[in-house]
């Protein structure tokens, strides 16, 4: 936690991770809500922060001082004492407000989900175009909490009458800066969002068949890439360990030609809007595709909430009715294997795509998946009426409300691994 916008414990004397607490509000229906915090754990942990408690509050509404309420707040406190921990971390986005007064009481730093998610793709971004969509981010973040950065100088000159001192006037001066560098950054975006649109331009023109990976965060899309392509694009089981766009050529000996494959950033939970605004480059890939690959972690015990953000994202970038394949990847953290390869699902509206089971890491199913992108790019009908899904991991898309069914209840039902696995 040792990153701007997340603040430093003031009596920082560690060695090593940071230590942090980790919090989560459940506020109810309307409000996305892990009760394990298993997801926020991870963020941490690729932030390079240990966990070392986890407090789990019920609200109606946010409290608007300290989100949680000053009783949980007072708990929060201790258990902070109790651990030496150097920062709390929310699963939801604070408010300047609640940051500065949480920071006050506690008496470390505190941080929210969307600057740990920026802290993330901060240290991970490699390209040029990368590390600007990362800035403008940042920039639009830290431009909504500066008064907390300079709460130490407000209203220190100024009396009766008077209108505020130099806190105020540095704040406004810091506001003018970060608007500026904002504008240069967006101008600079623009440029490479042209490039990269000449590029698209020139393989649409050579008639190129356009494929995109999409999916959650740590489905294993750049490991599919990998195998797919027989690249070397980093892959790595955590999260976010992939934010640059890679395109390759993947020749189809099916199809007798090679499509055009692009591995993009993965999407995860309250992907905060300007993050997915950043990136618009990045994801004019996925929404510029002639089909997308949509892979899932077959083994994750939320598949059904990832498979339902990662169609929401799609929807805000213009992307939900690009044909689609679904990958179910990880069938070897499976206990028992699928009858079949190839099956069919349904994504939200009723649409059948085709499913296929993949291990990219032990190259189960990468030929079947092969066919199937070979059959698309050539026109041909991917979703036969005789091909029926294997009951036993059947993905029902919920109701509000409802919990969706992986796999089928029955005694031939397999057994999914433990999220830890």
């Amino acid at each position: 936690m040792s990153s701007d916008p997340r603040a430093a414990a003031p009596d920082d004397d560690r060695h090593g991770p940071a230590r942090a607490v980790l919090v989560g509000v459940d506020l109810g229906d309307g409000h996305s809500f892990d009760p394990t915090l298993d997801e926020l754990a991870l963020l941490a942990e690729s932030a390079g922060d240990v966990t070392v408690a986890r407090v789990i509050a019920r609200r109606r509404a946010p409290d608007p001082a300290y989100f949680v309420g000053s009783g949980k707040a007072d708990e929060i406190k201790t258990l902070v004492q109790m651990h030496g921990a150097h920062g709390v971390i929310f699963d939801q986005a604070l408010s300047p407000a609640q940051q500065r007064n949480l920071e006050r009481h506690i008496g470390v730093a505190v941080s929210d989900r969307t600057a740990l998610i920026l802290e993330i793709f901060a240290a991970r971004a490699q390209s040029h175009e990368g590390k600007l969509q990362v800035e403008l981010a940042r920039l639009q973040y830290i431009a909504t909490r500066l008064v907390r950065r300079w709460s130490h100088l407000e209203r220190q000159q100024g009396g009766i009458g008077g209108r505020g001192g130099p806190g105020e006037a540095q704040i406004e001066l810091d506001r003018r800066m970060i608007g500026e560098r904002i504008k240069q950054v967006k101008a600079r975006l623009e440029k490479v969002k042209r490039q990269r649109g000449t590029q698209r331009g020139a393989r649409r023109r050579s008639g190129t068949f356009r494929v995109s990976l999409v999916g959650y965060t740590n489905a294993g899309k750049s490991t599919l890439f990998n195998a797919l392509v027989k690249a070397r694009s980093y892959a790595a089981d955590q999260l976010f360990a992939t934010l640059d766009t890679t395109t390759r050529s993947l020749y189809l000996q099916q199809l007798g030609a090679a499509v055009a494959l692009s591995d993009t950033v993965g999407f995860i939970r309250d992907l905060p809007h300007k993050l997915v605004e950043a990136f618009e480059a990045t994801l004019q890939e996925a929404s510029d595709a002639d089909l997308l690959l949509h892979v899932v972690d077959a083994s994750s015990p939320a598949l059904q909430e990832q498979r339902d953000e990662v169609e929401r994202v799609l929807g805000e970038i213009g992307a939900a009715d690009i044909p689609q394949i679904v990958v179910f990847n990880k069938l070897d953290r499976l206990e028992a294997a699928p009858r079949e390869l190839r099956d069919w699902i349904e994504r939200p509206g009723g649409v059948r795509v085709p499913r296929i089971f993949v291990s990219a890491r032990e190259g189960t199913g990468l030929d079947v998946l092969r066919e199937a992108i070979a059959q698309m790019a050539g026109a041909a009908d991917l979703n036969p009426a005789a091909s029926e899904p294997d009951p036993r991991f059947r993905v029902e898309a919920a109701e509000p409300g409802e919990t969706p069914l992986f796999p089928a209840s029955g005694s031939d039902s397999p057994t999914l691994p433990s999220a830890s696995s």
